[in-house]
């Protein structure tokens, strides 16, 4: 049976795991590497995923996509800010939704994390010898619904089975606890690229229960990087009245050097940041460069508001779960960020405790979606472990006046269900909009709508006759299921969700086929390469072989040089693969004659030609 993994689709990095031997093992992608990067780049037909995106990024800046995952699920009135300091080009796409523009073509935020699922998934299948399928994907605990939703959809386009969708300080705290016996109240503070969640958990017998959480899911690391960014264009401009954030080009280059100091001022008190070449003159066209000193206690004052931002959700929690700093037993961090001091010096200021570093905090994630796998798939080394998760945010409904009803608030446990009866507002009104709403203001306009529905065929009663049962059935994956009823009819609307930022199903269908064509036109692609090189390789080692094969007969050498000129030809005129397995084939062949002729130049018996045969053989064999 093939294994359940589970993955943090982070908004920089993500990371993969699985069970093994009854405990959560990180798998290494194909470079190696215990992270990929959530980067996606697009040339030509050709996408590229991961670090060999990330490196290109600086030469296709308006082609090579990052920090997607802020996208994911949202309206295109939330983030136009955030869309505005990319260097690629994100636009308002149906509905009020969020598209990038790619060579021309519109991109879904979904399609962008389905490439970096697809990455991640073939190179864990590729490890462990099996093809993964099942999968449980992390998203922030306020996430909404729709953002759980368009995660969900983003699987489903890689071709996975998201078996479930888990908070990610849930799993974090899963991460932690799976070896701890005793009874524990925990606070989970989860400060990633692009989210900031903190969660409060109750942990003992096997039981992880959930009993607040809070966040800000416009607040991460990319944004302190984006203050050191506005920090160097402004310096620059005042200094050579030239605005680099309009140069894409310039503006990849800064949010990479910005990353890269954040990173250094966690472990040193200062660091240079240098850019050389970094535009030209618009007058004389001379080259200008960049280089400034950025020491942490700047860094600090450029993210001194941000810094402030994550001590109200920790402070909200607590009232939510009814707890005081001093009944956390143990505070764990978790997501690259908190590796920056003065993070870690506001939780110490707020928990009034040393914060627990024992789990890493780049990987907790990723160990407890894969203990959420395994508990999914029954593995037996887990026993009875028994996870209970909270929603983020109240759901309701729109009522007249524009005010909201509350049908489910925010940290109630999940799976939930909630059934109000509502009624009409008018004299035989023959149906209701109903206006399903997330979100803790009064007013319905200042919430989220996820989405309105019409129940319709109400038959003619006076107002307030009617009874209209409005049911919210949450699943455990956070995502939300409406119905509406009219009791003395019977009849009941078929949910119609409009103007909402997930995709449809069709549209789903349609990226779904499109990546599995992708695939297919990717391991070609792949395959002719490893062709290519294959031929190459044995072209260069050919021409030795005649250089040294002084005894063998001239028209045998003659013969080994020819096809090893039309095996150049090949490579550079980029033959077909039938050319290149053909030409391949030929020179193995030809190759072999010429070491049976003249085995390292006739000095050796024919029992040792034989055995370097051998090793030709399995040196030249195509890949697979």
């Amino acid at each position: 049976m093939a294994k359940a993994v589970g993955i943090d689709l982070g908004t920089t990095n993500s990371v993969i795991a699985v069970m093994e031997g009854g405990k959560p093992e990180v798998i290494v992608n194909a470079e190696g590497a215990r992270t990929t990067p959530s980067v996606v780049a697009y040339k030509g037909d050709e996408r590229l995923v991961g670090q060999i995106a990330k490196r290109q990024a600086a030469l296709n800046p308006a082609a090579t996509l990052f920090e997607v995952k802020r996208f994911i699920g949202r309206r295109w009135e939330e983030v136009k800010e955030e869309a505005a300091r990319s260097p690629f080009k994100v636009k308002e796409g149906p509905g009020g939704s969020v598209r990038i523009e790619v060579n021309g073509k519109d991109v879904a935020p979904e399609q962008v994390s389905a490439e970096v699922l697809r990455k991640m998934v073939a190179d864990a299948s590729a490890k462990i010898g099996q093809n993964i399928k099942d999968v449980v994907i992390t998203v922030p605990a306020y996430f909404d619904n729709s953002q759980r939703e368009a995660t969900r959809q983003a699987g489903e386009i890689a071709g996975l089975n998201v078996l479930r969708v888990i908070n990610e300080p849930t799993a974090a705290a899963l991460a932690y606890g799976i070896d701890k016996k005793g009874n524990e109240t925990v606070l989970v503070f989860d400060l990633g690229g692009g989210t900031f969640d903190v969660t409060i958990l109750e942990l003992g017998d096997g039981v992880f229960e959930v009993k607040s959480t809070s966040g800000d899911t416009h607040l991460g690391g990319a944004d302190f990087d984006h203050r050191i960014v506005d920090w160097l264009a402004g310096e620059f401009k005042q200094e050579h009245n030239f605005d680099l954030k309009k140069d894409p080009q310039a503006l990849q280059r800064l949010i990479e050097s910005a990353e890269k100091a954040k990173i250094e001022l966690s472990a040193a008190s200062e660091t240079t940041i240098s850019l050389p070449f970094i535009t030209f003159d618009p007058e004389t066209r001379t080259p200008l460069h960049l280089e400034r000193k950025l020491t942490r206690a700047k860094f600090e004052e450029l993210v001194s508001d941000l810094l402030r931002r994550v001590r109200e959700p920790v402070t909200q929690a607590l009232r939510d779960a009814k707890l005081s700093a001093s009944d956390i037993d143990e505070v764990i961090l978790v997501g690259g960020s908190t590796r920056v001091p003065a993070v870690k010096r506001i939780v110490r200021e707020i928990m009034g405790k040393e914060p627990n570093e024992s789990v890493n905090p780049d990987e907790a994630v990723a160990l407890g979606a894969a203990v959420q796998a395994g508990i999914i798939s029954g593995d037996a080394a887990l026993g009875d472990i028994v996870l209970v998760d909270v929603t983020p945010l109240t759901l309701g409904v729109e009522v007249k006046g524009g005010m909201v009803a509350p049908l489910i608030p925010r940290n109630t446990t999940v799976p939930a269900k909630k059934t109000e009866v509502f009624t009409t507002a008018e004299n035989n009104q023959p149906g209701v909009e109903i206006n399903v709403l997330q979100g803790e203001r009064p007013m319905a306009a200042d919430n989220k709508s996820l989405g309105k529905f019409k129940l319709e065929g109400i038959p003619p009663m006076r107002a307030g006759q009617p009874q209209i049962e409005v049911t919210f059935d949450i699943d455990a994956n956070g995502i939300l299921h409406v119905t509406a009823r009219e009791k003395s009819s019977g009849k009941e609307s078929s949910i119609r969700i409009e103007n909402t930022t997930t995709l449809d199903k069709n549209e789903v269908e349609r990226m779904v086929r499109e990546a599995e064509a992708n695939a297919e036109a990717d391991r070609s692609r792949r395959e002719h390469v490893e062709k290519k090189n294959t031929l190459d390789s044995l072209r260069l080692q050919a021409q030795q072989q005649v250089e040294e094969a002084s005894s063998a007969p001239q028209d045998l050498k003659d013969k080994v040089s020819k096809l090893a000129d039309e095996a150049k030809q090949a490579v550079e005129s980029d033959a077909d693969n039938a050319r290149l397995q053909s030409l391949t084939t030929d020179l193995e062949a030809a190759l072999r004659e010429l070491m049976q002729a003249a085995p390292q130049g006739g000095s050796q018996p024919q029992a040792e030609a034989k055995k370097d045969d051998d090793v030709v053989d399995a040196d030249f064999k195509p890949a697979d």
